[in-house]
């Protein structure tokens, strides 16, 4: 990580500096160093500013620099002191590096440790079983599971759950809305009470439930019908878990009944007014919360606090939680449960995500009016897998997404997904390209290959880059370098994406990655009979669909090769 490289040399300078007494009465560092791009490119690639030294130094900025910079030894860049900024400007040593580096690790890269093995539990999308998935649903499972591939990517230990809601209430409610449509579709002159299930999905399970001539009882039935037809479309939406958590399961093997008592015995319950009360406002939460209710049946909150107990129980050191944005309350609550029974609340973070508005020639569409589109399956057949997913990912789950329908399908440079598969498509199409043969349209005969595949794979395997910058005009050297500094930028930017949670991060990067690339491409001829300067520029192009490829893998949309 470059920046993490040039931070840390002038870091080292500083301190240098302070020990020869040449920083006056500057004892020590006291501020975190920031490398930034400067705005003009003049100046340098990298910059850092150290003005706030001044304060204890006692001198004026572009002195300070000086004296910090004469203790840094330029390897393959120079500096240049500008005001209260040191820059460094890479030089094309240091870029040769950076490609022959990407083709050595290839998809390996970008990797870091960051995660040092931690396990990490993340639950998501955690739907009930009582129909099919809506928008909401598919932003959950894009971030939720892109977020654990980076995470994975850099070293952490991820385990995927989805927390099946298969106790109370609604299952029963199900069932009963089973049982009136198979009814209806035997002939019976019945209606659907005001509190079931409305939705003509229940219509397509009746007729499974009379077509398997099931004995099953309806509940049961409608539950393991509705739960397989999520796990397939999860599956087609390329979203994985380790785990289908049942709640039921909590309720068998007794948990909820041991996690009642043991904070029962620690004196975190009382009861009051004929329910059991949670001593909650002890901790984190404003007012104390409802375990048991006066009629005897237990809360959501009940079940949830033994599910989190039985996570932690399993050894996972950092619990990852995504929730709708109407969960916020629940938040101390969940944490003070955890303190509670003996735990580390700081080992759960819960990310909430905002709404998605279906936007269709121009205006916001109903959720609540419209046919089509109202599920996640809906608009996974218009728009496809990968497009949906790049949209769901594309801002910061605490922003609502306005999912444009008709830019989404579109081919234009305005889809960004379209914009950054396209990039991807372009290099591979410069690498086949090189071993086609040709034809001499003049003399109408067929040339042999640039390249042959042979000769491609042995220098990406051993490349010999002296200097692939040779006889480039000055338009194309800034492009090529710009590149080769924006795919190495991403190592930096993963660990971002990992420490803020952030997917949305990477598919602002791969739009900006694509830019650089259809920058090159402008101003930069790849292949021509020069064999030797071939190859090296179609290197950089290989590493480009290597980082490319790896990102696109990374958030679960296709790096495609042909368009």
């Amino acid at each position: 990580m470059l920046k993490n490289y040039f931070i840390d040399i002038t870091r080292k300078a500083i301190e240098k500096a302070i020990e020869l007494k040449e920083l006056n009465e500057t004892q020590k560092l006291d501020f975190e160093l920031v490398c930034d791009t400067p705005k003009n490119k003049d100046f340098g690639d990298f910059a850092i500013n150290i003005s706030a030294l001044a304060k204890t130094a006692k001198m004026a900025p572009p002195l300070i620099a000086q004296t910090i910079a004469k203790h840094i030894e330029p390897k393959n860049f120079s500096i240049n002191i500008v005001a209260g900024f040191i820059n460094f400007k890479i030089e094309k040593e240091f870029l040769n590096d950076i490609v022959v580096n990407i083709l050595d690790k290839k998809e390996n890269y970008l990797k870091t440790d960051l995660g040092h093995s931690e396990k990490v539990n993340i639950e998501y999308v955690s739907a009930n079983p009582t129909g099919p998935f809506h928008i909401g649903h598919g932003r959950w499972a894009a971030l939720g599971s892109a977020l654990a591939n980076i995470m994975k990517y850099c070293n952490y230990d991820v385990f995927q759950e989805f927390y099946i809601n298969d106790a109370g209430n609604q299952i029963n409610k199900l069932g009963k809305s089973l049982e009136v449509r198979v009814r209806q579709l035997q002939g019976e002159k019945i209606e659907l009470e005001e509190d079931m299930y409305p939705g003509e999905y229940l219509i397509d399970c009746a007729k499974r439930y009379i077509e398997q001539k099931s004995t099953m009882p309806y509940a049961e039935f409608a539950k393991a019908d509705m739960l397989r037809l999520q796990k397939e479309l999860l599956e087609k939406f390329g979203t994985h878990f380790d785990l289908f958590f049942s709640e039921l399961s909590l309720y068998k093997n007794k948990e909820v009944e041991k996690c009642l008592e043991t904070l029962k015995k620690s004196g975190k319950i009382y009861e009051k007014d004929g329910a059991v009360w949670f001593k909650s406002s002890d901790y984190q939460d404003d007012q104390d919360r409802v375990l048991i209710k006066s009629d005897g049946k237990n809360t959501y909150l009940t079940a949830d606090i033994a599910y989190h107990k039985n996570k932690l129980d399993r050894g996972f050191e950092r619990l990852i939680n995504i929730w709708g944005a109407d969960h916020h309350g629940y938040i101390p609550r969940m944490k003070a449960a955890i303190d509670a029974l003996g735990y580390d609340s700081n080992k759960l973070e819960v990310l909430l995500g905002q709404l998605v508005n279906l936007i269709q020639d121009g205006e916001q569409q109903r959720m609540g009016k419209r046919k089509k589109m109202v599920t996640l399956d809906d608009l996974i057949e218009e728009v496809g897998v990968d497009a949906t997913r790049f949209w769901m990912l594309m801002r910061s789950s605490d922003t609502t997404i306005d999912f444009d329908i008709d830019l989404a399908k579109s081919q234009s440079d305005k889809n960004p997904v379209f914009y950054v598969q396209y990039a991807h498509a372009r290099a591979c199409s410069i690498i086949r390209k090189a071993t086609e043969k040709r034809i001499d349209i003049d003399n109408k005969t067929e040339l042999e290959p640039i390249l042959t595949k042979k000769e491609i794979d042995k220098f990406n395997n051993n490349p010999n880059i002296t200097d692939m910058f040779e006889n480039l005009s000055q338009e194309s050297y800034e492009a090529t370098k710009a590149l080769i500094l924006k795919m190495e930028e991403g190592k930096a930017l993963l660990a971002n994406a990992v420490k803020y949670r952030a997917p949305y991060m990477v598919c602002k990067y791969l739009m900006e990655l694509a830019n650089s690339f259809h920058h090159f491409y402008n101003y930069t001829r790849v292949l021509s009979e020069n064999t030797e300067d071939s190859l090296m520029k179609l290197s950089l192009v290989n590493c480009f669909r290597i980082i490319m490829a790896t990102m696109l893998n990374l958030i679960g949309v296709t790096p495609v090769e042909k368009m």
